[in-house]
């Protein structure tokens, strides 16, 4: 736990350019607070002393605006950065070195039992403000663009944006900038085509009836 604990402190002094001291992240950084709390928490659902891990769990939230459940399985290297509002659901799978930021939700959809939360691969950046609904999973070294619904299977190396969430192929490469909105959509993509379209049928008309 401690080893784990401590690749968490790590990940945030390697993606924070924020912070500037290990100290300062372990005292005062709430999304380092709220998975260091999960952490135990989940040690004591895992031997099902559920009572004191959902009471660990709720006095993180309510210090850190952050809640986690205690049966969420969480890999090592978890950054959230500024976190307020974050939601991740019971049978969440998160892999390693993830980054989640504020005001996201991994949860479920309300109709399923069993596994009903969604399972994020390695490295994986969730973006601002998105909502990941459902028992799928995102792919190693995918992005989730701010703002996003996702509501199916995203593969690796993938960028999903838009609600609902599309995929964008960034040519099968893992994207090491951490930028949650410069992304293209699809759906505006679509929209631009169409319109250019639409501009030329506008000129062959315009020019048919000039001919007549």
């Amino acid at each position: 736990m401690f080893r784990t604990m401590k690749s968490d402190l790590d990940a945030v002094m390697e993606r924070d350019p924020a912070a500037r001291n290990r100290l300062e992240v372990f005292l005062l950084y709430s999304g380092y607070k709220a998975v260091r709390s999960h952490r135990r928490a989940h040690w004591f659902f895992n031997h099902n002393m559920k009572l004191i891990a959902r009471f660990i769990s709720q006095r993180s939230r309510h210090k850190t605006g952050i809640e986690i459940h205690p049966g969420a399985k969480i890999g090592k290297g978890l950054f959230i950065d500024h976190g307020m509002g974050v939601v991740i659901g019971e049978t969440t799978i998160i892999g390693e070195n993830c980054t989640l930021y504020q005001g996201v939700t991994l949860g479920g959809t309300g109709k399923e039992t069993g596994k009903r939360h969604p399972t994020l691969g390695n490295n994986v950046l969730v973006g601002s403000g998105a909502k990941v609904l459902g028992p799928f999973k995102i792919g190693d070294n995918s992005r989730i663009a701010a703002g996003a619904v996702v509501l199916n299977e995203i593969p690796p190396d993938c960028t999903a944006v838009g609600v609902p969430a599309q995929v964008v192929k960034m040519h099968g490469e893992r994207i090491d900038i951490l930028d949650q909105i410069h992304y293209t959509n699809p759906v505006t993509q679509q929209i631009q085509k169409l319109n250019k379209e639409i501009a030329k049928l506008k000129e062959r008309l315009n020019s048919l009836e000039a001919n007549k």
